[in-house]
């Protein structure tokens, strides 16, 4: 077997090393993770996501973190209400690591950390608000506890995106309090309904009674009206009538003074024949001389219609 020169052996050596030392320096970085790179136990860089090179003698990795959102459940806890009401309460926080740096050397323990300020901020901010503020102003809760939250873990290098809660709980006997409270102010809306309708109902009512009033009012006032024109139309006739009949006995006509007499006559014949307690009548008069003085008013009105003056009889 040949004898292999020393110098050969130690350049292989050396050869050998360099390949190692670099395939050590290599470091591949996944997507979604940041390696914080240390010298000597001190911070140095970050390596972001890809391939990356490192002093492998010198230097190595100290903290592979996920700089992608993740998310954190938050234990169901008892906390005490402004008034005085024991609530069980849970949640869910949504956090994204924006600093590297600040997230691997600020804090110990990051998501225990994050876990215990959201726990003790959830008691704090429900500690200052009513039961039925917590039951209907759920979206206040947790603008208020991502303001606080946030604003805590900003040295840290994480920015907390979201923190919900998922489910609040009072006792037993208090959601039946609840429940028979619920029913009582149903039951106040309904009676108040109701009266409500009944008010409007009595005040249609009474609008109709007194549109019927004002209506049957209007109409006798009509009816008044239209009696007096009539009153006043058959008062003008009879008074045309007396000038008629006057302007004939003043030329001296029998036949006008026939007209006033068979007048009085039927007048007088109606009464006594639509008089109810009179069983016998007894009329002292002659049918012709009826008949004559009607054929007079005949002969006036017939006069008086084509304008001739009725000879005197």
């Amino acid at each position: 077997m040949p004898n292999i020169p020393t110098f050969a052996i130690i350049a292989i050596a050396i050869i050998c090393l360099l390949l190692i030392l670099a395939f050590m320096s290599i470091t591949i970085v996944p997507q979604g993770k940041h390696y914080t790179i240390e010298r000597f136990g001190r911070y140095r860089y970050t390596l972001e996501p890809g391939l990356g090179w490192i002093n492998p003698l010198f230097s190595h990795v100290g903290r592979r973190l996920n700089m992608m959102e993740q998310v954190m459940d938050v234990p169901s806890q008892e906390a005490i209400t402004r008034d005085n009401a024991m609530v069980r309460v849970d949640g869910v926080v949504f956090y994204q690591i924006t600093d590297a740096k600040k997230a691997a050397y600020e804090i110990t323990n990051l998501s225990h950390a994050i876990l215990n300020l959201t726990m003790t901020n959830i008691r704090t901010v429900m500690g200052s608000m009513d039961l039925d503020e917590l039951l209907s102003k759920r979206d206040d809760i947790n603008l208020r506890l991502l303001s606080v939250v946030d604003h805590a873990t900003a040295p840290w290098g994480i920015k907390v995106t979201r923190i919900e809660i998922k489910d609040i709980a009072p006792p037993k006997d208090l959601v039946e309090a609840m429940g028979q409270q619920m029913k009582a102010e149903r039951i106040k809306r309904a009676s108040i309904l109701e009266s409500e309708g009944l008010r409007a109902s009595e005040i249609l009512r009474a609008e109709g009674a007194k549109l019927a009033i004002i209506l049957d009012a209007e109409g006798k006032k009509d009816a008044a009206y239209l009696e007096a024109e009539a009153r006043e139309r058959l008062a003008e006739a009879e008074a045309t009538a007396t000038r008629l009949v006057s302007d004939a006995i003043k030329d001296g006509s029998t036949q006008a003074i026939n007209y006033f007499i068979a007048q009085k006559y039927v007048e007088a014949f109606s009464k006594i024949a639509t008089s109810k307690s009179d069983k016998v009548i007894m009329m002292p008069m002659e049918a012709s001389s009826l008949i004559g003085s009607l054929g007079g008013i005949a002969e006036l009105i017939k006069s008086a219609a084509v304008g001739i003056t009725p000879p005197k009889l």
